[in-house]
Parts: C-alpha cells; sequence; structure tokens
C-alpha cells in the first residue's frame, strides 16, 4: 500500500463514506472552492491506478468503490507514523500526545482504561 496525497485522500474519505459513486457524485461532497471535473477525474484514475479503487461500468457511466477499508488504509498510516516517527513505541507517542498535543485528563484516563483492558484480555 502506498500514502495517498492529500487530494487523494480527499476523494477516498468521501468513497469510504459513500461506499460507491459517480465522479459528479464526488465533486457535489466537495467543500467550496469545488475543484475541477477533470481534477477530481485524474484523481480518481490514480487512484483506481494504485489500487485503491475499481469501477464498474454502466454504459459510458462509471460507478467508483473503494477497494481499500478505511480501517485497513488507518493501520497502514499509524504504523507509517509510528515506524518514522516515534520508533514503533507507544510509550513515545502518548508522550508526544500528553506534552505536544495538551492532550486532556479525561482522555488520558480514558487511554490508560483502555489500555489496562488490552492488557487484561491478553493475560
Amino acid at each position: 500500500m502506498r500514502e495517498l496525497t492529500k487530494a487523494e485522500e480527499q476523494v477516498m474519505l468521501i468513497l469510504w463514506e459513500m461506499k460507491e459513486g459517480l465522479v459528479k457524485d464526488v465533486i457535489e461532497r466537495m467543500d467550496a472552492p469545488k475543484p475541477a471535473y477533470n481534477t477530481v477525474s485524474t484523481v480518481i484514475r490514480v487512484l483506481e491506478n494504485k489500487g485503491f479503487i475499481n469501477h464498474k461500468a454502466i454504459g459510458n457511466t462509471h460507478i467508483y468503490f473503494p477497494l481499500i477499508t478505511e480501517e485497513e488504509y488507518k493501520h497502514f498510516a499509524l504504523d507509517k507514523v509510528m515506524n518514522n516517527y516515534f520508533e514503533n513505541s507507544y510509550q513515545s507517542l502518548v508522550s508526544f500526545l500528553v506534552n505536544e498535543k495538551k492532550m486532556e485528563m479525561d482522555d488520558l484516563d480514558e487511554l490508560i482504561r483502555l489500555a489496562e483492558q488490552l492488557k487484561n484480555k491478553k493475560s
């Protein structure tokens, strides 16, 4: 799997939400100023070439749908961030969130609770 560009990610988020759609459907869900039809069509063709989406043809119309789930991409993206920025250390990640992003105590307590649940399941 390859990393998505900002434009590709925007299209994928829309397709994951819609499940399937035409280029015009994707454009309708984009924020203003909306990109040109040809721009979105090009991004969709790139996504298809990368193996992220496919289409079914009905006459001259193409209906696009994701081949990669949002969950699969989240795993890929998190693994990449963990490898590149946190040396695969969840402790480093949590430390960053607490110190740099000013994680709220309620969120930290919830994270600790989830970690304890996972630990108990593995025991």
